[in-house]
Formats: C-alpha cells, structure tokens, sequence
C-alpha cells in the first residue's frame, strides 16, 4: 500500500491543489496524493491556469470536504494555511504533520494579471516546500 499524502487547507479551491498536482508530477507512483478543505469551494481557474504554465495540469482535480477522509490513515497531513491547521480533524496512524502557512491567492486583490502575480508566487513556493520534503524528481 503506497503511503497517503493529504494537503490541507480551507477551501481546497488553490494551495492545497496546486500541491496535490505538483507532488503527484514529481512523485508520481510514490504516494496516494490528495487534498481537501475544511469548506471546499471549487477548484481556482486561476490555479489551473499557474500550475498550467509550471507544465502540469490539474484541470481533472476536484475540491473535496476533509470530512471524506476522516477514519482514513494518512501518513502525512500537510496543512497550507492556519486555518486549516487550528481546524483540522484527526486523522489516524498520521507519520508526520507538517504545516506551511502560505498565503491565499484565492484572496488576492486587484487585475486578473496581478491576481497571477500572487498565485504564481504561491505556487513557486509550494514547489521549494515539496521538493525539499519529498525530494528530486522520480
């Protein structure tokens, strides 16, 4: 059984997918990759579109409810965001917790260009979090 990996965070709508899509690129085969929100709200067309430029695509992904993995052993539980972290549930048999407090691009003001800016900034530093925890590329 390969080990669970789970992202975290509130709406599960951009950090937590973008680092779903990013591990899953450089894992591959590795890990069961997954990621959900304490109040999912729908994958960002705008993260689509970053992790789109990065070279990896997770337009097929979808926003899911933590609630859909309580009982679930995890080995990591990667919370991207505070609130996730002081809300997230337990989840059993969990190896490492791991927290990253990244900020939303889903709240960023201002152009659609300079909304790029943030979650491009975001991304990028999710991808410096996974490789220096999961390593190279497989």
């Amino acid at each position: 059984m390969k080990p669970k990996v789970l992202f975290l965070c509130t709406g599960n709508s951009a950090r937590s997918q973008m680092a779903e899509g990013f591990l899953r690129h450089l894992a591959g085969e590795r890990f069961d990759i997954l990621s959900a929100g304490i109040d999912p709200k729908g994958l960002n067309p705008l993260a689509t579109d970053v992790m789109k430029e990065a070279g990896i695509d997770i337009s097929a992904q979808r926003s899911k409810d933590a609630q859909e993995f309580l009982g679930v052993p995890m080995q990591y539980v990667i919370t991207v965001c505070s609130n996730a972290r002081e809300k997230c549930p337990v989840f059993p048999s969990t190896f490492k917790f791991l927290h990253w407090d990244l900020e939303d691009p889903a709240a960023a003001a201002g152009t659609d260009e300079q909304k790029r800016v943030v979650f491009r900034k975001v991304r990028d530093e999710i991808f410096a979090h996974i490789e220096r925890e999961f390593g190279g590329r497989r």
